[in-house]
């Protein structure tokens, strides 16, 4: 017991010295630039309201839902709202797990087999790099965004292919060519797959449009950015959708979702088609963001037409030290150090939301200006 312990604290210690010893936050009444919250969906009273009235409207409703979907747990109200959402994503099938790490986790440690070939963008999330690992299959990455690589790396597949990226990178806030992806991806007759988590909202139901639609072989889609809500869906075929049910576990062995839960992911997709308002009030709110910084802040920016706007700092004190002034400026931006980013490539990152206000994102380029043009 005492050289686990012993261990722990050497680990923490290490954390500590140089400078990416982790913690939680509390509450705090700063001005949010920080949440995955775009649309302001998981503050909305109107969103609230429909909830409620989804719930109350089912009788027969429980706390929770008393065991996995494969046991006790699963409901017709859960499989009319997979499919719901499927077709609003012109998609023929979706399975609903509890959160887009455990979807990830569950598609790619279940579907690439021992002689198969995983492929992944280089900055593709840490769910989809764990799902990987739990596999047996042949792994490789790719130079971020770029078909040259893409395509070295698909000369190397054996077996049955899978491509992973994502359409809109959850630590830099850009979008890769994906059409000319996916163009490369069949060339090859190789299966990609896209994590929607940060495009859906802004960019509607995604950027898998219809006109793509046919060349992607399954989506992830999370509910926790701008929906607002909790868990994650991914959408395929029928038949891989029951592949899933049989063979992810993160799907088979966990407690399911309650209803409240999947009623609310239900409403939050109703109010997402009700909300062009609120989509074009965080597309101004990017639009002014960007104008409003100065040459020498954009200059250290990722290219971003979404809510995501990095700026790189290129080591962690720099960053800690820019999150703070912002912070004690009243500003709810955290700083994102490596090894959560590539070392040299530490950053603030900024999100922006379509409640943030002209005077709010004023402040916001204001202080960053100055933080900048001050060095």
């Amino acid at each position: 017991m005492g050289t686990s312990e012993e261990f722990i604290r050497k680990k923490l210690e290490e954390r500590q010295a140089v400078g990416i010893y982790r913690s939680l936050k509390p509450d705090n009444t700063l001005i949010d630039f920080c949440s995955n919250d775009y649309l302001g969906f998981a503050r909305s009273p109107i969103l609230k309201n429909k909830i409620d009235t989804e719930i109350r409207s089912n009788k027969r409703v429980q706390n929770g839902s008393t065991g996995s979907r494969l046991l006790s747990g699963n409901s017709n109200y859960t499989e009319e709202t997979e499919h719901y959402i499927a077709t609003l994503h012109n998609c023929e099938a979706g399975l609903t797990f509890n959160s887009g790490y455990d979807a990830n986790l569950g598609l790619f440690s279940s579907l690439p087999q021992r002689g198969d070939t995983i492929i992944l963008d280089e900055l593709v999330h840490a769910s989809i790099i764990d799902g990987a690992r739990l596999g047996f299959a042949n792994r490789y990455t790719f130079k971020h965004n770029d078909l040259n690589s893409l395509e070295d790396k698909l000369k190397l597949a054996k077996g049955n292919c899978y491509v992973a990226i994502e359409s809109v990178y959850s630590m830099d806030g850009d979008t890769p060519p994906i059409v000319d992806i996916a163009s490369l991806v069949e060339k090859f007759g190789a299966n990609l797959i896209v994590d929607e988590a940060h495009a859906v909202g802004l960019f509607g139901f995604g950027l898998v449009d219809r006109h793509l639609q046919n060349k992607v072989f399954a989506r992830i889609i999370t509910f926790g950015k701008a929906l607002g809500c909790h868990g994650a869906i991914i959408l395929g075929s029928n038949l891989f959708r029951e592949y899933l049910i049989n063979f992810a576990r993160p799907f088979i062995y966990t407690t399911a979702a309650s209803h409240h839960q999947v009623a609310s992911v239900k409403m939050a997709y109703q109010h997402l088609q009700d909300s062009a308002n609120e989509i074009e009030k965080l597309k101004n709110n990017i639009q002014l963001f960007k104008q409003n910084v100065s040459n020498n802040v954009g200059n250290l920016l990722i290219e971003s037409n979404s809510a995501i706007q990095c700026m790189i700092l290129n080591s962690n004190e720099k960053a800690k030290a820019a999150a703070r002034r912002l912070q004690n400026a009243g500003l709810d931006v955290r700083a994102i150090l490596s090894p959560t980013v590539a070392e040299g490539s530490e950053r603030i990152r900024v999100c922006l939301h379509s409640f943030n206000t002209k005077n709010e994102i004023a402040l916001l380029t204001d202080t960053i200006n100055k933080l900048v043009d001050a060095e």
